[in-house]
């Protein structure tokens, strides 16, 4: 196995840093690798914002959903799916008088374009681990960017066409992080298939949770009152506060991309 599935294969999410913070130059590279990541023709419809300020930071432990590792994170670089840099250039280039000119009405980002926006940014951002990875740095996603769109809209100075997608939080691993195993995932004949989806069956579910189920029931207990696994992950995450409120919020950053144009 070469060094770069090595890493690919060992990564675990960092939520704990050692005293050593990252060096300017590793920011640098780091953002270097996620610009090279790859794009839908070449639109590099993202943006990243490098979130330095301690009060920031202070309060996305707040809006993430109270997690307080965010503020000790000495490099925050947060990944917005952004259509409005090339919608502007659009219309600095005079895009409405030609579409006027060729008897076509113009025409803004919608859902598609939305969705692109928003597989761009995450593809930026996984470059982004595997680059942090290779300087001997971890990092840890967070999906809770999505949630309270109104504020962050606010805190970021977000225009219409940019949605915070995800945000990662880098750092250096303590000593204890190398002995951490990394997460369990699905066995491949579950998630990988050939020329055709295929549903699941109960059998396929009981081989393919069985290792989880093990490894959660070590010392973990099911939480609300559920009585297996597929109730207590029902119940922490899919029907959670958290995610309620991240379907709100898309809903309320979509309202405008589904109109095709400004409110």
């Amino acid at each position: 196995m070469n060094k770069t599935m090595k890493l690919i294969n060992n990564r675990k999410s960092l939520r704990q840093y050692a005293e050593d913070g990252v060096s300017r130059e590793q920011k640098d590279s780091i953002i270097q690798a996620a610009m090279r990541a790859p794009t839908a023709g070449n639109m590099m419809l993202y943006t990243m914002i490098e979130v330095e300020d301690q009060s920031l930071k202070d309060r996305l432990v707040v809006t993430c959903d109270q997690q307080p590792f965010i503020a000790k994170s000495p490099f925050v670089l947060l990944f917005l799916a952004d259509y409005q840099r090339s919608f502007d250039y659009f219309l600095a280039s005079d895009v409405e008088g030609f579409c006027q000119e060729q008897g076509r009405t113009l025409r803004h980002p919608e859902e598609g374009d939305f969705l692109l926006a928003c597989c761009d940014a995450l593809i930026a951002a996984q470059n982004a681990v595997v680059a942090a990875e290779s300087l001997g740095l971890g990092s840890c996603y967070i999906g809770d960017i999505m949630e309270n769109y109104e504020e962050h809209r606010r805190m970021f100075n977000l225009p219409d066409y940019v949605f915070p997608i995800t945000m990662l939080c880098f750092g250096t691993p303590p000593g204890m992080y190398k002995d951490q195993k990394p997460q369990i995932r699905f066995e491949q004949e579950f998630v990988h298939f050939k020329d055709s989806y295929r549903r699941l069956d109960s059998d396929d579910y009981g081989r393919m949770y069985a290792p989880m189920i093990k490894a959660l029931t070590q010392g973990i207990q099911y939480k609300n009152g559920a009585r297996n696994l597929g109730q207590h992950t029902y119940t922490r995450k899919f029907d959670s506060d958290f995610s309620r409120e991240m379907s709100r919020s898309v809903r309320e950053a979509l309202k405008v991309w589904q109109k095709g144009g400004p409110p």
